[in-house]
C-alpha cells in the first residue's frame, strides 16, 4: 500500500528517485537543491512524496510561508490603505500559507514515476494533497495553497482539490523556434512590430554582450540590478539572494547560463537562464532601470536568446510570466496556470473567495 511522507529537504529523497519522477524538466533536483540552499528569508521547504515497496510514485515540491493577501494588488489607493493599517497592525490580511509547488518554479507540477498508469495518477494526487492538507492543519498552517497548475494539468486536481477555489495564476509565455533565421521571425511579425523591433535593435548602441557560468565577480553587480527590478515591480513575493544566483549555475553546470550585457564597463543587465537541447528557459531578467531602457536591452537579450536557440538547436524558448504585452507582440504564446485555495475555516473560505478576484494575478504585473 502506498504511503506518503512529508520532508524538509530534497536530500532525504535523493536526486535518482526525485529526477525519475521529474524526467524532461530542467528545474529538477539540482535547481531545487539550489533553491533549498539559497537562505531565502522567509520561506521553509518541503517535499512530498508517495512510495510503494521502497519506490517514489509520485512528488511535488511545497513551500510554507506568512502570506500577505495584498501582495499581487497593483499600486494604488487600495494597497496603500492596507499598507497604513499594517503600520499599526502588522499581521492585517497576513496568513499561514501551506502551499503545493515552489515559489521559483514556473509551473506547480506532481511528477510521476514512469511505471505509474495514467489510470493511477488520479488517486495519487488526491493521497499527496489530503496528507499535505493534515500535515499543514497540525502545523498550525490553515490557508492551503496550489500554485500554477497549468490548465493541461488541472484534471488531475478535480478530485483531490474538491472544496478548493481557483484563480488565475501568472501565465507562462512559450515561443517555438520553427524558423531557421532571426529575418524569418521578424517576417512573422506585424509590420509595425517589426520596423519597432529594427529600430530598437539599431539604437541600442555597443553593447557587450557575455555569457557566464560563473558571476562570482559582478555578483554584487547583479544583485543591484535585481533589486531594481524587483523594486519596479507591482509582485514582489520572495527576495532572491546572492546564494540562489551563485547556487543555480554551481548546482546545474551546463544547464544554466547568465547573460551579461555590457556598455562600456558598466553591466546594465542580466539574464540567468536554464537550458537542455529541447528548452531555453529564461528565469530572470535584471536591468538598471533608466539605462537599460535607453538601450532597449530587453529587446536585445529577446533577440539574443532566440539566436542562441538557433545557433544551438533548441527547438522552444520559454520566457516566463510578466511583459506579456511584449512577448504577444513578439509571436509568444500564453499557457494558463491557476492558483487553488481552501482555508480550514469555512467562513474565512468563502469571504476569501468573495475578495480573490481582486487578488488574482494580473497578466500586467511585471
Amino acid at each position: 500500500m502506498a504511503q506518503t511522507r512529508i520532508v524538509d529537504t530534497i536530500s532525504a529523497i535523493g536526486a535518482e528517485a526525485w529526477n525519475a519522477c521529474f524526467s524532461g524538466e530542467l528545474e529538477d533536483y539540482d535547481y531545487l537543491l539550489a533553491v533549498e540552499e539559497a537562505g531565502i528569508v522567509g520561506f521553509s521547504w518541503r517535499y512530498v512524496r508517495v512510495e510503494e515497496n521502497g519506490r517514489v510514485l509520485a512528488a511535488m515540491p511545497a513551500f510554507l510561508t506568512d502570506y500577505c493577501l495584498d501582495t499581487t494588488l497593483a499600486e494604488g489607493a487600495l494597497r496603500g490603505g492596507v499598507r497604513r493599517i499594517r503600520q499599526r497592525f502588522s499581521r492585517f490580511l497576513t496568513m499561514k500559507l501551506a502551499c503545493l509547488g515552489s515559489p521559483e518554479s514556473e509551473c506547480g507540477l506532481v511528477g510521476f514515476h514512469p511505471s505509474v498508469p495514467e489510470s493511477r495518477k488520479r488517486e495519487l494526487v488526491s493521497q499527496l494533497m489530503t496528507a499535505f492538507e493534515h500535515y499543514a492543519v497540525r502545523q498550525g498552517y490553515k490557508l492551503i495553497g496550489i500554485k500554477d497548475i497549468p490548465t493541461q494539468h488541472r484534471a488531475l486536481w478535480d478530485e483531490a482539490a474538491q472544496g478548493f477555489s481557483a484563480i488565475p495564476g501568472m501565465a507562462t509565455a512559450h515561443l517555438d523556434i520553427d524558423f531557421a533565421t532571426i529575418d524569418e521571425y521578424l517576417s512573422r511579425l506585424s509590420r509595425d512590430t517589426r520596423k519597432d523591433m529594427r529600430r530598437k535593435l539599431k539604437r541600442a548602441g555597443p553593447i557587450r554582450i557575455e555569457q557566464r557560468t560563473n558571476i562570482d565577480d559582478v555578483l554584487p553587480d547583479v544583485l543591484k540590478l535585481y533589486r531594481d527590478t524587483r523594486e519596479r515591480s507591482h509582485f514582489q513575493f520572495e527576495e532572491l539572494t546572492a546564494e540562489y544566483f551563485r547556487g543555480v549555475l554551481s548546482h546545474m553546470g551546463d544547464r544554466a547560463l547568465c547573460t551579461l550585457y555590457w556598455h562600456g564597463h558598466t553591466l546594465l543587465a542580466a539574464n540567468l537562464m536554464l537550458k537542455d537541447k529541447l528548452k531555453l528557459l529564461d528565469k530572470f531578467f535584471c536591468m538598471d532601470g533608466i539605462e537599460g531602457r535607453k538601450h532597449n536591452l530587453y529587446f536585445v537579450s529577446w533577440f539574443h536568446n532566440l539566436q542562441y536557440c538557433l545557433d544551438h538547436g533548441i527547438p522552444h524558448y520559454q520566457s516566463g510570466q510578466a511583459c506579456y504585452d511584449d512577448k504577444l507582440r513578439l509571436k509568444s504564446h500564453l499557457n494558463p496556470n491557476w492558483i487553488m485555495f481552501k482555508h480550514a475555516s469555512a467562513i474565512a473560505g468563502r469571504m476569501l473567495k468573495f475578495v480573490a478576484p481582486l487578488l488574482a494575478m494580473s497578466k500586467e504585473a511585471t
